[in-house]
């Protein structure tokens, strides 16, 4: 991948003048956030996932949590204030957010969601989400990026 292409991601972080730095990989090791943490050298802790899903009242939910973590549906509830909530099918990604699994970003999505970032994510100066894209990441602050989606800090993992 060229490390020239610029993302929807980028493009929209810079309208918001919002400092990142670009990170490139190639998706051979695999597209799960652990992988794509040791292709770009991050710590995996580091390195976050984005997770959507849906509430018994049908409102989709967007989670952003560590790579190497599992979210805790319970908590994920509780952050959000419904009574229970599922992964949704990975058929409804595209439709809804306009990412395929294993680009899915926080940043961009068609529709403004409901966004809970995992409270871990404070103890770094920059953590590392999706670009939108297979292959491309951004670094920036965590607190920017909450900003930047209307996020709030929740426990979110186990």
């Amino acid at each position: 991948m060229s490390d020239t292409i610029k993302t929807n991601v980028m493009r929209l972080l810079e309208q918001a003048d919002i400092p990142y730095i670009p990170h490139y990989y190639t998706p051979d090791a695999g597209i799960d956030a652990v992988s794509v943490s040791k292709s770009l050298g991050q710590n995996p802790d580091s390195v976050f996932k984005t997770l959507v899903t849906q509430g018994k009242s049908r409102a989709f939910y967007v989670f952003v949590i560590p790579g190497n973590a599992t979210l805790n549906l319970k908590r994920a509830a509780a952050a959000c204030g419904e009574k229970a909530i599922e992964m949704i099918p990975q058929k409804l990604l595209l439709p809804n957010t306009g990412y395929i699994h294993g680009g899915c970003s926080p940043i961009g999505m068609k529709k403004s969601y409901p966004t809970f970032i995992d409270e871990t994510a404070q103890l770094f100066d920059t953590i590392c989400v999706s670009a939108g894209k297979i292959g491309a990441q951004v670094e920036l602050s965590p607190d920017a990026l909450c900003q930047m989606v209307h996020a709030q800090y929740a426990a979110l993992t186990d």
